[in-house]
């Protein structure tokens, strides 16, 4: 409401007048200064650090799990997903005929591929109807060559059903073992599909609020904010970002 008034009044009222109002609305609907009472949460350390969240499930994956169940009629036929098929099982059902899982290293047992998705040659051409990628694409530098290869192992007609990050820490011991080389906001999420899928094939979502990314990078667990404060999602603070992409059919 403040933002859409701003603007009309930037073509209305002359600007020193706006800004003394915009201060008036500030000082009317925020707490006054030296008013907040920090709590818990006046530390410099964050409450959990430990991955995975020992307090319960992270925040972040209760918005992972929101995106991919509001778009289960998509995950059937034949399925790729990354690290494990956790989600394919999750929310597929008997509407998946075949699972294949996709690692970088040859050290993970439920890996039936194993492959540097910047060069995976060795993957075939339109092999999958759907492809789920979550929390992938920070691990890789070279973002382009990764989603050409996604849009080339895709089935025409296929979905990529792929979250990322936005508000976010460094996950320590993936970034010394893989590299943490980016967070995205659904402007560079759209752009970075378009180039490869088409700008209308893609269809993004974003996840979160400023409580709830506070309490993710404070390490709560999702019992600990209730429904009503996860699903409030305020676009300027982007916690997860979820994306719809379709491969167009020929």
């Amino acid at each position: 409401m403040r933002n859409a008034i701003l603007q009309i009044g930037r073509r209305l009222i002359p600007e020193q007048m706006l800004e003394w109002l915009s201060r008036q609305w500030y000082l009317r609907t925020s707490l006054p200064v030296g008013g907040i009472n920090w709590g818990d949460l006046r530390r410099r350390r964050p409450i959990s650090q430990v991955w995975p969240n020992y307090r319960g499930q992270p925040i972040d994956r209760y918005y992972i799990e929101q995106f991919l169940s509001g778009h289960a009629a998509d995950i059937n036929g034949h399925l790729l997903e990354l690290g494990d098929a956790t989600y394919t099982r999750l929310f597929g059902g008997e509407r998946v005929t075949e699972i294949d899982v996709l690692h970088g290293r040859p050290d993970n047992p439920t890996a039936t591929i194993v492959a540097d998705l910047t060069k995976a040659d060795q993957i075939p051409s339109d092999r999958f109807d759907c492809i789920i990628l979550t929390q992938t694409l920070l691990f890789i530098y070279d973002l382009q060559a990764a989603v050409q290869t996604l849009h080339r192992i895709l089935k025409p007609g296929g979905v990529l059903l792929v979250t990322l990050p936005g508000i976010t820490q460094i996950i320590r011991g993936d970034m010394e073992e893989y590299g943490q080389y980016w967070s995205f906001t659904e402007q560079s999420t759209q752009r970075l599909f378009a180039e490869s899928f088409g700008r209308e094939n893609i269809n993004t979502y974003t996840y979160g609020n400023v409580q709830s990314a506070a309490g993710f990078l404070y390490g709560l667990a999702t019992h600990e904010l209730s429904k009503e404060e996860l699903n409030y999602h305020d676009p300027d603070y982007q916690l997860i970002i979820g994306a719809r992409v379709y491969k167009a059919k020929p």
